[in-house]
């Protein structure tokens, strides 16, 4: 989901800075009345950026990445997720790739967009337990097709805006190439979801995770 650089004219990046402000910026009040997010976000880019680097393939005009997405956004919450993609992507740039905080809205907001989506769209309810919804593997697997689905379209809206010599061939390449991920992530978010269920109460895990708010079902 790394766009790299060149790809994209400059004037485009200062208005995806722009739009990346907006959003923080939206859902910054939470943050103010609940100061524990932002703990929760530092742990969610740590996760993520690990997670980045634990799997990391160049595959035509983009990268691709472990995320781990949905597991995060199951385990910490939305909006310490949001946040969390963000901050893994500076870090990620400070510390490993100096040369991707250019792009650094363009590949937070690639990451954002579809969680938001993804988030109103179904992952909300799951959260819910006035609507007796209950996470179960289908459910799951929803959620990721959902979410990389998004993730692969926003890798293609930056494509056509840009300026590069990127091709359809080139997208589907790297569309096809997130086919794996799709698969292999439904596992990684159940498994991680069950083992903090295990430990739910603990006080850690009580404090700074929102599994206890989860019903998982066969």
């Amino acid at each position: 989901m790394h766009i790299e650089p060149g790809f994209i004219a400059q004037a485009k990046v200062v208005g995806a800075n722009a739009t990346l402000l907006a959003v923080l910026g939206l859902y910054a009040r939470k943050v103010v009345k609940n100061p524990i997010i932002l703990v929760k976000a530092v742990i969610a880019a740590v996760f993520f950026s690990i997670f980045m680097q634990v799997y990391s393939v160049p595959v035509g005009p983009s990268e691709l990445h472990f995320v781990g997405a949905m597991a995060i956004y199951l385990t910490l919450g939305f909006v310490p997720t949001l946040i969390g993609f963000t901050v893994g992507l500076l870090l990620q740039g400070a510390i490993f790739d100096p040369h991707d905080l250019p792009h650094l809205a363009v590949n937070s907001l690639s990451l954002i967009v579809p969680l938001i989506a993804t988030h109103y769209a179904m992952g909300k309810k799951l959260f819910d337990k006035k609507l007796t919804k209950r996470l179960s593997w289908k459910a799951i697997v929803k959620l990721d097709a959902m979410y990389y689905a998004g993730v692969v379209s926003m890798v293609g809206f930056w494509l056509v805006i840009g300026q590069g010599a990127a091709t359809l061939s080139s997208w589907l390449t790297f569309t096809a190439a997130y086919l794996v991920l799709i698969a292999v992530e439904p596992i990684f978010t159940i498994s991680i979801v069950r083992l903090m269920k295990k430990h739910e109460g603990s006080s850690l895990i009580k404090k700074f995770f929102v599994t206890k708010n989860l019903t998982v079902t066969e």
